[in-house]
């Protein structure tokens, strides 16, 4: 199903659409050295086998996993006979270029530079600190994004309704395919923007459906969303909570805490101890109670948890009874909050519907200021810098963009940090105001004068020894 050419390839509109610079510039015969940069399945390799097929360059595919120096001299020295004796120019494919090593990088240069081959290459990691400098400057680099929900969609379409290479083809089951709708959407849902994972779910959940014999009305393998949920491996785990006393008492335990009965809790902290349980295994049930039942309502819960966790470790048991004893109490009498939990679990069930998505660019770590040349670290605001050390700004991603995981609870902390969040929001609804002075040094730049300056404390001092030595 790879695209057989430009208009048919799908999403990357702002390299390859109508006004892109890659269509233009192929438009016009020139092709230049490049890199594409970006995550799995966003269509890199199908992108650069077009850009060569659309000027008439000759295509040579190595694979830096695999290949080593004497691949790539074989390659170059085919490319030469290839422009010597027909003029054809060679564009050499090298996927995932950020394994090849530094003396394998460097033996690319002088055949980049005299033009021998149009050096395209494919990384999943950041090239400005896994490619040379001295290859990286000979090409320029092309950042990919992951695939949208509506490219996903009309990849999967394709597949599907393709007689020649797709599944309604040879190459699909008897009778051809017609995915349920809730399949379809689950499907494109979980991609998470990765075409080949989508067409490998779709082509194992096909196989499924046929195995079943799972077919529609009119005779057509029909996938369901059980179909798909199996062929990308999502389960459901089940626990085994049927009537053995362990797990009676261990549940009657946890319940006693989030109840807020500390009489019930101690008794079934006692009976887990007479029967011989394990006080680590009551200790983590602690830990989790804190975080899981008071949260935020109450942060010392969790503090008085670990300690009473770091206590077993010290002294061990009878005496680390009395902590066990003390965290569960505090647990069982403090004000009780899930709001921890349930905007975890929000934030939690988006991802694991779309995956994760796109860090906006002003957000993204410019590690490199070549890297803003992307657009990644430009516009991002230091609430510092501003009147409260707040600034409106975006930090959800741009599909998620107003979403409220986090509701406080209406017990002990929580209302001070609901009453906190209104303040913050009102405020925010007011121009910004930037800090008329910022009182100190810049703490980043100190830090890191500091550990350059005692870089070259150290470098003295070895030389010192040396010259001593000698």
């Amino acid at each position: 199903m790879r695209p057989r050419n430009l208009d048919e390839f799908v999403g990357q509109e702002h390299l390859v659409g109508e006004r892109g610079p890659l269509r233009r510039s192929v438009a016009r015969g020139h092709l230049a050295s490049l890199l594409l940069w970006g995550p799995p399945g966003t269509g890199k390799t199908s992108l650069a086998r077009l850009l060569a097929q659309t000027v008439g360059a000759d295509f040579t595919a190595l694979s830096a996993v695999a290949a080593g120096v004497a691949d790539v001299r074989a390659a170059i020295a085919e490319a030469q006979d290839r422009l010597a004796l027909n003029g054809r120019r060679t564009v050499l494919f090298i996927d995932e270029i950020h394994r090849f090593n530094k003396g394998q990088q460097d033996a690319l240069l002088p055949y980049v530079e005299d033009g021998t081959v149009i050096l395209t290459g494919t990384t999943t990691e950041n090239p400005y600190f896994e490619v040379n400098s001295a290859l990286l400057s000979r090409m320029r680099v092309w950042r990919l994004e992951p695939l949208t929900e509506e490219d996903i969609a009309t990849i999967v379409r394709r597949a599907v309704e393709d007689g020649e290479r797709g599944l309604a083809g040879p190459f699909g089951p008897r009778g051809g395919i017609a995915l349920a709708d809730d399949a379809f959407e689950h499907l494109v849902d979980i991609s998470g923007g990765d075409a080949r994972q989508a067409l490998n779910i779709l082509e194992s959940a096909a196989a499924l459906a046929e195995d079943d014999d799972a077919r529609d009305g009119e005779g057509r393998v029909s996938p369901t969303l059980s179909h798909i949920e199996t062929a990308a491996q999502q389960r459901v785990l089940a626990y085994d909570r049927a009537g053995d006393g362990h797990y009676d008492t261990v549940s009657a335990f946890i319940k006693s805490l989030r109840g807020n009965d500390p009489d019930a809790a101690v008794y079934w902290l006692g009976a887990m101890i007479a029967a011989g349980e394990d006080p680590k295994f009551i200790a983590r049930r602690l830990i989790i109670s804190a975080s899981e039942d008071v949260g935020n309502a109450d942060p010392r819960a969790l503090q008085v948890a670990v300690a009473a966790a770091q206590a077993l470790d010290y002294v061990g048991l009878p005496e680390a009874q009395y902590a066990l004893a003390q965290a569960t109490i505090l647990i069982a009498v403090a004000p009780k909050s899930d709001a921890t939990g349930r905007s975890y679990a929000a934030a939690m069930e988006e991802v694991l519907r779309h995956g994760a998505l796109p860090v906006p660019g002003h957000l993204r770590n410019a590690a490199d200021r070549r890297m803003k040349a992307h657009g990644i670290g430009i516009g991002y605001k230091n609430p510092h810098d501003f009147e409260g050390d707040d600034v409106e700004q975006q930090y959800l991603p741009d599909a998620l963009v107003g979403r409220r995981f986090y509701v406080p609870g209406d017990q002990g902390q929580d209302v001070n940090i609901a009453v906190r969040m209104e303040a913050r929001a009102d405020a925010r609804r007011e121009p910004p105001r930037r800090k008329k002075v910022r009182h100190g040094a810049d703490t980043m730049g100190v830090f890191g004068g500091a550990m350059k300056s005692a870089g070259e404390a150290r470098a003295k001092v070895a030389r010192t020894q040396r010259d001593d030595a000698g």
